[in-house]
């Protein structure tokens, strides 16, 4: 299969005068927004904004609109597509939905995060309702350790499924109260 580069070229633009694309469908809720200003503010730009030119030379956004909208007077990296209309429609539509089909390593990612520190408490946050730290998060990812209350219990090491489904029957059938947990 030929793969088609479909990028011009790398250019710094004042974010200013990048123009939104009236089709964008990601909205940025202030969480988002405190979390970006963070990460910027530690960080810096580490990555590129996508546009493609128009006819009249201005450069609409595909991917990026918060970081334009955040850092109006910056000049910001801008990558320039080749694309028509309905390729820049498809682009738009696809680059979120397919980041977010990508799987995660748990383990890996968790031991990456946990040792990360920041002097941002919106990027603080964004960590700790990754790790599932934060209560109030909406929806935390990922959970580090199970919570088990205090009361005297015993925790058996299963082999498989199969085994813990067969020691969790035996002893319900010898009357102990029993809960199936896996970690």
């Amino acid at each position: 299969m030929h793969i088609r580069d479909r990028i011009r070229e790398l250019r710094r633009v004042p974010a200013s005068q990048l123009i939104p694309n009236p089709k964008n469908w990601r909205t940025h809720p202030e969480k988002q927004r405190n979390a970006l200003q963070g990460v910027l503010a530690e960080i810096g730009y580490a990555d590129a904004l996508i546009a493609r030119e128009m006819p009249d030379g201005t450069l609409m956004l595909l991917d990026g609109h918060l970081r334009a909208e955040t850092t109006p007077n910056q000049e910001v990296p801008v990558l320039i597509l080749d694309l028509d209309d309905a390729e820049a429609d498809k682009l738009l539509a696809l680059l979120d939905p397919l980041s977010a089909m990508a799987g995660k390593n748990d383990e890996l990612f968790a031991d990456l995060i946990s040792n990360l520190e920041t002097s941002s408490d919106a990027v603080r946050e964004l960590l700790d309702d990754t790790l599932g730290l934060n209560q109030d998060a909406e929806e935390p990812v990922l959970r580090r350790e199970a919570v088990i209350p205090e009361f005297f219990q015993i925790v058996i090491e299963c082999e498989s499924e199969e085994h813990q489904k067969e020691v969790y029957e035996k002893l319900n059938s010898e009357g102990f109260k029993c809960r199936l947990l896996t970690l």
